[in-house]
């Protein structure tokens, strides 16, 4: 798999600038790219969504992901904390700070946020699950419980006492690089970000819930543009209609995205759960035939001795398991049911 070039094209001068950067430090440093590289280059400046170029954010997600799906799993997460700190005026991060976005609520792994005075200052306990880059990150965003019994958002610096990383319970072969452990917080220090229940309630939690879906897309871009390359010169015509299907998945997810991005830009307070449901369902399915069409039309060669696209086909399945699966799919159906405009005129 070479460098990637997303379907998602950014035509954009600071766009264009941004991609080369994104090229070459892909040139210069390969499978050993970085998200503190990425942050160094100046390429996790995105615009926020809904501020009319969601669908620039969204393509670099794209890209990076169709480099690398554990780096973008720590990209989207940094990306996303810095929007939420903006959208709800948390504290100003610092500069060249690595951020995750830990929000997973497993029953068996919740935090306590305890007040401290009147301030926003609270002090963190419990452990946290599913904590991408935990190793690697400076500063997270992490939900947790009030004395009130009511979800909360904290910024919290990991590298202070009361944090401990621990190496427990990730024993993941598909995305294994971006190391989601247990982080245990122990009268941790942290600062209140918004209001109890801002989180998803906020207009952003569905922005950035489809915004999940580009990195999915861009994942499914690697494995395509590797079954196109190698299939350059092939006269097959099942492993020509492998490609041919792997074209209709692509183009309709592609589709999909830029109007979905579109829609956020047009109305950036609406509230779009229905919309980013339907994208991040339609892109996991469009992904789900790329893997199935490459793989039949490649056969095992690649897999066995393509290290990067064995990696992708390994990585892809798992990241795209933070779809809620036929969850997401009653909740959209439930949407699509209720009283209002036709959801499938032309």
């Amino acid at each position: 798999m070479h460098e990637a070039t997303p379907i998602l094209r950014d035509k954009s001068p600071d766009g264009a600038t941004r991609g080369d950067d994104l090229i070459r430090l892909q040139r210069e440093h390969g499978e050993g790219l970085t998200l503190a590289q990425l942050v160094a280059t100046g390429l996790d400046r995105l615009p926020v969504p809904g501020c009319g170029q969601t669908l620039v954010r969204w393509r670099r997600l794209a890209a990076v992901a169709a480099h690398d799906l554990s780096l973008v799993k720590l990209f989207e997460g940094h990306t996303d904390a810095l929007a939420i700190l903006e959208e709800l005026e948390g504290p100003a991060p610092p500069d060249e700070s690595l951020w995750g976005t830990w929000c997973a609520e497993p029953p068996d792994a919740r935090l306590a946020f305890v007040a401290q005075g009147k301030g926003n200052g609270i002090l963190i306990r419990g452990t946290k699950a599913w904590c991408s880059g935990a190793a690697s990150v400076t500063h997270a965003v992490v939900s947790g419980w009030n004395e009130a019994g009511e979800p909360c958002l904290a910024a919290v610096a990991i590298r202070r006492p009361g944090v401990h990383v621990t190496q427990s319970r990730w024993q993941a072969v598909g995305m294994a690089a971006s190391h989601s452990v247990d982080v245990q917080f122990n009268d941790a220090h942290g600062v209140l970000v918004g209001l109890p229940g801002d989180y998803t309630r906020r207009p952003g939690f569905w922005h950035g819930g489809a915004g999940i879906a580009a990195c999915w897309f861009g994942g499914a871009l690697g494995i395509a543009q590797t079954a196109r390359e190698l299939s350059a010169t092939s006269r097959d015509p099942h492993r020509l209609a492998h490609l041919g299907a792997i074209d209709v998945a692509m183009a309709g997810a592609a589709t999909l995205l830029r109007e979905a991005a579109a829609a956020i830009d047009a109305d950036p307070r609406a509230n779009v759960e229905a919309l980013a449901l339907r994208t991040r369902l339609a892109v996991e399915a469009a992904a789900e035939k790329v893997m199935h069409h490459a793989g039949r039309a490649l056969g095992a060669g690649p897999l066995c001795r393509n290290a990067r696209f064995a990696r992708a086909m390994a990585d892809l399945p798992v990241y795209m398991r933070q779809s809620h699966a036929e969850r997401d799919l009653a909740a959209l159906g439930q949407r699509v049911v209720q009283p209002g405009p036709d959801p499938w005129t032309l």
